[in-house]
């Protein structure tokens, strides 16, 4: 299990001194946000990808928020292809793993939705497959949002359609878009059996907690509001073998990261993952 902030901790000054950073509180994964774009040139993403594997830090990318693979408009469509091959690329140069994507919003056309972002994301794959790209998944998160597509449900049928596509589960969103739908353990553990056959060698997580409304989520919370309680999603993977990686979302990306790491009850005895 690794833990780790989305974004660059400011207290780095800049990538390479973010990293250190990460690593000097005991955390080891990143998520670089490459949310406003995500070209870079390749000789600055080696040398951010060399620095990670020197700390140790498993690296994973987050796509632009402009893409949509349901828009009404045939040049988004086309642009959003765009922007999940500049990550690919991108998160192939820095040996990132995975990239996060928001697929798509329903629109005027919710009914097309699934259909669409199948199709986008198989241009993508084909296109990775022609660049030799062949280590970077493509995660599709799911969204808090109740107009957004990205049920758990939704990102199940695309994994059964595509190979090397993965969901990125997003506990808080899955919380929001079911009006607090994760109070329980019972709760939790049913969407954990749904989520980890889907989610290939490597379970990919966002943690934060949130604020939400009748259309789902409103903003990104800390984790001491307990909405959802994270101490019961660490009660329940606690023992569990398979490997994950946990991206803190929450206004505090890097505290929050260390808070959670802490409430495991075998990294409290061991200190380590």
């Amino acid at each position: 299990m690794r833990f780790g902030p989305a974004g660059y901790p400011p207290e780095g000054k800049d990538a390479f001194g973010s990293l250190e950073y990460t690593r000097s509180i005991g955390l080891d994964a990143l998520e670089v946000g490459l949310v406003r774009g995500a070209k870079m040139a390749e000789e600055r993403a080696v040398k951010i990808g060399e620095k990670a594997k020197e700390l140790d830090i498993r690296l994973s990318c987050h796509a632009p928020y402009y893409i949509s693979f349901n828009s009404d408009k045939p040049e988004t469509r086309e642009r959003s292809v765009e922007w999940v091959m500049d990550t690919a690329r991108t998160a192939h140069n820095m040996g990132a793993y995975l990239i996060v994507i928001h697929a798509a919003s329903y629109g005027k056309s919710p009914e097309t939705a699934l259909d669409s972002v199948i199709e986008g994301l198989t241009v993508c794959k084909d296109n990775m497959d022609n660049e030799g790209i062949d280590d970077v998944i493509l995660g599709v998160e799911t969204m808090g949002k109740k107009g957004q597509f990205g049920t758990l449900d939704e990102i199940e049928k695309i994994v059964a359609e595509l190979d090397g596509v993965h969901p990125v589960l997003d506990v808080a969103h899955v919380h929001a878009r079911g009006n607090g739908a994760l109070k329980t353990e019972e709760s939790m553990s049913d969407m954990l059996n749904q989520f980890f056959p889907l989610c290939g060698d490597i379970a990919h997580f966002h943690i934060s907690n949130i604020e939400y409304g009748d259309m789902g989520e409103k903003r990104h919370l800390t984790l001491d509001h307990k909405e959802p309680d994270m101490q019961v999603l660490a009660n329940l993977l606690n023992d569990h073998n398979g490997d994950c990686t946990f991206i803190c979302e929450s206004p505090e990306t890097s505290a929050d990261a260390v808070l959670f790491k802490s409430m495991f009850p075998k990294f409290q005895n061991q200190g380590q993952v």
